[in-house]
Order: C-alpha cells, then structure tokens, then sequence
C-alpha cells in the first residue's frame, strides 16, 4: 500500500523547486525589511509540526544572525491580554492551514502592538495571511494526509532561504538551489533497519540537539500520530538531566546526528546509551562508522536536518503500515486544528 503520506513526502523536492522558482522576490523584500530596520529579539508563534519548523527557524537566526528568539505562549496575548512591549520586534507565524484562531489572533495583537509580522503559510488566502503584514506562501500544494510532511520540509526551505537572504549568505542561497536534488537522493537512503527495530516498540526517546532538535521534535511527533509510539524528543544535553533514568535493557533511542558542532556528543551519547545495553539507532553521515541509519548532505550543513527528515518521513509511513496502522488516519485527529 502506498500511503498519502509517503506521496506527499516524496513531492517535497518538487515543492521546494516551485518554491525556488516563485518565492525569492517576496523573501528578499521581507529581508530588506528586516535589514532597514533590525529588530532586538525575534518572536515565533505556531503549533504542532509549524512549532518544529520555528524550532529550526529560531536556532538558524540566531546561529547565523545573532539575533534572540523566543517562542511566544500565545495564551499570554489571546487570553491574559499581557501588555507585550513588542513595538519594533518581529513576529514571525508558522503554519499549514493558516486557521487556528489563537495563531490569528496572536498575529493580529502583535501587528496592533507595532511588531513586523510575518506569516509563512501554506493555504493561500488563509486567516493568517490577512492578519499579518507579510505573507510567505509555502507553495507546497495541498496536502491531503493528515500527517503534515512537504509542507513541514517546505517551511524548513523558505526558513533557510529567508535567513539566507537576511545574512546576504552567498554560500548558503547556492546550497539552497541544490536542495530539491539532495531531497530525492535523501528519499532513497535505507532505513528499513529502523521499520524492523521499532516494529513492536510502544515508547521511544528521539534526540537532537542544535537544528537537528528541531527534526527530533517532529519525528517523534509523527511517530505519535502515525505509529501510536509513545515518543520523546530530548536534547542530548537534557537527556542527561534525569531523562536517562528510564534508559535500561532494549529501551529504544533514535539519535539524529548530523554534521555540526553538536555531532560529536551525539555520538558520544549513543554510544553511552548502548552500554547500559539501549537499542540504539544512530543517524548520522555515511563518515561516521558506528551508524545504523544513513543522513544524506546538503551542500551547507545548516540545510542537513531538512535532508534527514525526509529518510525519516519514508521510515515512518513504512512503520505505521507495518504496524498494521493507517498513516493517513491517525486516531482521533484532523487535518485543521483550531485551538484558542
């Protein structure tokens, strides 16, 4: 069987080359904006896999820009009316449907409140876009299954392309063209080994750390939905903050680590984890000889963990199958979340 999801997975290349070939114009004017007029701090307001996306987006700008960033609680402007002093800030919105009304409402207080708002959206004409100032469409397409996938690998592209621009990156907007062709090679990495370790499995730690977090958030996440595994996402760092106390005999770990500063205590870490006798299922590049799961390379390291959450969408909708569960009905879900 041949699952929506996995489909709308493996279109991620496409996606991502439409976007190449309509959205600069809109990002570079966005950048421009953000470059006349800095702001101090960054906010970032989404949920779900969009949050996952701003993770990404957060840890690259203040990475490769300097700039501060903070995910807002958005009960704190929907809700508790707080007087934000965001006056000058950037606000930044991530989200497949554009609907949720406190992701609306939140933009449409900040905007009010003097910060530059901005939206990266996938439905066109959505709540969001008319409550920001700027809006980014994804150009992903509609996605049918409820697991959201090109449109999560889309707002991961039009983030890098955007701090790209704002950094006036060449080096990092060159990689970005060769990301549709490093997206297909990625969807052919084997990570079947990862179908038949957690097959049965009924609780898993997923971890991260840097940009790679990010990817651990929506892979656990999507094991979640799709696969109804009770799974964790932690930083490396954090895991060893009381999370490893669960760790014993055949206790599951999948460690993403690709290049980067964070690479070598990832690997540090798995293989700790495998003495106290975990199953451990480490991703990382075909350099590193203790890996089990293969992450393929962008042509800059900032644009790896998009690379790497495209092998994982394939693995998890092979999963859920084996699983005997259906990927694109996950239980008790919906494609639009509304939430207040």
């Amino acid at each position: 069987m041949t699952s929506k999801m996995l489909e709308e997975a493996l279109s991620s290349a496409a996606a991502v080359e439409g976007q190449l070939q309509h959205l600069d114009p809109q990002l570079i004017e966005v950048a421009g904006r953000l470059n006349r007029q800095p702001p101090q701090v960054v906010m970032t307001v989404a949920r779900g896999s969009s949050d996952h996306a701003a993770s990404y987006f957060a840890y690259l700008t203040m990475q490769q820009l300097g700039f501060p960033v903070a995910s807002l609680p958005m009960s704190v402007v929907t809700m508790q009316q707080a007087p934000l002093r965001v006056s000058g800030q950037a606000a930044f919105a991530f989200s497949q449907s554009g609907q949720s009304p406190d992701l609306v409402n939140s933009m449409r207080l900040l905007r009010k409140r003097g910060a530059l708002s901005v939206a990266m959206v996938n439905a066109q004409d959505s709540p969001l876009e008319a409550a920001s100032e700027f809006c980014l469409p994804l150009h992903a397409g509609a996605e049918r299954s409820v697991a959201a996938t090109k449109s999560f690998i889309a707002t991961l592209s039009a983030s890098a392309r955007l701090i790209a621009h704002w950094k006036q990156d060449a080096q990092l907007l060159e990689a970005g063209l060769a990301l549709p062709q490093g997206l297909r090679e990625a969807a052919t990495e084997d990570w079947s080994p990862a179908v038949e370790a957690l097959r049965d499995s009924q609780r898993l730690m997923v971890i991260g750390r840097g940009a790679g977090f990010a990817i651990a958030q929506e892979a656990a996440l999507k094991l979640k939905e799709t696969s109804a595994i009770q799974a964790e996402a932690f930083s490396s760092a954090e895991v060893r903050h009381g999370p490893m106390a669960l760790i014993g005999d055949n206790y599951p770990l999948l460690v993403f680590a690709p290049r980067g500063a964070e690479q070598a205590g990832l690997i540090s870490l798995a293989a700790d984890m495998r003495q106290r006798g975990a199953r451990v299922l480490l991703a990382a590049p075909d350099d590193i000889a203790e890996r089990d799961l293969t992450l393929s390379r962008a042509e800059h390291p900032a644009l790896d963990p998009i690379l790497a959450i495209q092998s994982f969408y394939g693995m998890a909708a092979s999963l859920a199958e084996a699983r005997g569960m259906d990927p694109d009905q996950p239980r008790h879900l919906s494609k639009v979340t509304r939430t207040h």
